[in-house]
């Protein structure tokens, strides 16, 4: 009898041992071409703009359980976000530019999926488009990442809760099926920016938030780089705020939120230092908010940090033994906005002197009055005043084409602050993965991408 009262209370103390793991809230963070050095750069960026050695630690970094894992996809050891994104959501590799199937074309679900049919609330956001390469691995089965209509029109189908990100990038296709239209259909509201989405989170069953029309077709890729944001621009941060309150509304069973920093990958495919680094600060800003609520339900919630693969090849370091990262704070806008200042310039019928672009150099990187300029940098930056304005010398990365003279200041920039890239592409290098919470302690060794999903469905008991 007392060997059966045993056993019993063991079995009632493990059962409540594994209750107590299992995660009812998850928050999935991919920093989309975030690397251990996007990581360790920002945060010895923070440490230099206040004259300090070291580093200044970000909240995501400082999660107790901190891993990394290996990106390769199954058609390369360099994985695209089509590929890495399908690793991080359903737990299978695939090819490159695959999006929700394995190699062999079939479709596989996702663990937003898992957390659908397990009766939890879904979201899933990004500071991209939503129909873009990492959100729509969580939702679409293409065997082309740049299929965006087709993928656009799976969207809804999925019956996710909210979505949140810069809109569509093809919302009209050619059988004339418009994608807003199709979401209202299928029971989804809208709302253009953070107060429109304050005003109808309330009331909506189902919540697209988006920017505004006005930035949407400024730019439909992406929202507004942090560096480059005005007052009404989207923030990460704000979706997520306004994602929690629809997850969590009317809502006992919990939720799985992914959310990506999709624009630290755009500002890498760019060597823009300074850009990546507010990115990567706008991206911690955005778990912060996670972070408040793990602290509400500190036994229930999971937090997850981590790549789908890293972009660039950024090192801090160019072969001095210091570094200036410093001289990245007086950098004021993004590569890209300085080329549309530049371009503006160069419309203007009156013939800007070398003066003029001096100025606008200086306003943009600092360069001349708050970082020096040696005489064999002035003569490259005017040799490429000259490319640029008499020519048309440009630069184009994945994401954008820029003036020749806007990318060698973005360069001298980077010789001054000793930050070195390997090529503006992808790598294969380990990308970080960091946790919190319940079940956290699960997050250790190297991991392979695709043992993240799979871990993290376990600890909160999806059924696939």
């Amino acid at each position: 009898m007392k060997k059966l009262f045993l056993l019993a209370s063991l079995c009632l103390v493990c059962a409540t041992s594994a209750l107590a793991q299992q995660a009812k809230y998850v928050f999935y963070f991919i920093g989309d071409g975030m690397g251990l050095n996007q990581v360790n750069t920002t945060e010895f960026y923070l440490a230099s703009v206040k004259g300090q050695l070291g580093i200044e630690h970000m909240a995501f970094a400082d999660f107790p359980y901190t891993t990394f894992a290996t990106s390769y996809s199954a058609s390369s050891d360099v994985t695209d976000s089509a590929a890495g994104g399908t690793a991080l959501a359903t737990g299978f590799k695939t090819k490159n530019g695959m999006l929700g199937m394995a190699p062999d074309s079939t479709s596989v679900s996702s663990i937003a999926v898992w957390a659908k049919n397990s009766g939890k609330k879904v979201g899933i956001c990004t500071t991209v488009s939503i129909d873009h390469a990492t959100p729509a691995a969580f939702y679409a089965h293409q065997v082309n990442r740049n299929l965006y209509n087709a993928i656009g029109k799976e969207l809804p189908l999925s019956g996710f809760d909210y979505f949140g990100g810069s809109d569509f990038l093809q919302p009209k296709g050619q059988d004339g099926v418009d994608l807003h239209e199709l979401c209202e259909k299928n029971g989804y509201t809208w709302a253009y920016g953070y107060e429109e989405g304050k005003a109808k989170w309330k009331d909506a069953d189902k919540l697209i938030m988006v920017q505004t029309k006005e930035a949407a077709a400024n730019n439909p890729n992406e929202v507004p780089y942090a560096i480059d944001r005005k007052e009404n621009d989207l923030k990460l941060s704000q979706i997520v705020e306004t994602g929690i309150n629809m997850l969590t509304k009317n809502n006992k069973k919990g939720f799985f939120f992914m959310v990506e920093g999709g624009s630290i990958d755009h500002a890498c495919h760019g060597k823009d230092a300074a850009a990546m680094i507010q990115e990567t600060l706008d991206f911690d800003e955005a778990i912060k908010v996670a972070l408040e609520f793990y602290k509400k339900h500190p036994k229930e919630t999971l937090i997850v940090v981590t790549a789908d693969h890293e972009t660039g090849g950024i090192v801090p370091g160019n072969g001095k033994y210091e570094l200036n990262l410093q001289a990245l704070q007086y950098q004021t806008c993004s590569t890209d906005k300085v080329t549309e200042r530049l371009n503006t310039l160069k419309k203007n019928r009156m013939r800007k002197t070398w003066e003029d672009i001096k100025n606008v150099l200086s306003e943009c990187f600092g360069l001349f009055t708050k970082v020096p300029v040696s005489w064999r940098d002035e003569a490259e930056l005017r040799e490429a005043y000259e490319a640029a304005f008499v020519g048309n010398a440009t630069e184009s990365n994945w994401y954008s084409t820029n003036s020749a003279l806007a990318t060698k200041a973005r360069d001298i920039l980077a010789k001054t602050a000793m930050v070195s890239w390997a090529s503006g592409a992808h790598s294969d290098g380990y990308v970080p993965v960091f946790a919190i919470g319940a079940g956290a302690e699960n997050f250790h060794g190297r991991l392979n991408n695709i043992q993240i999903p799979e871990i993290t469905a376990k600890i909160a008991g999806y059924k696939k």
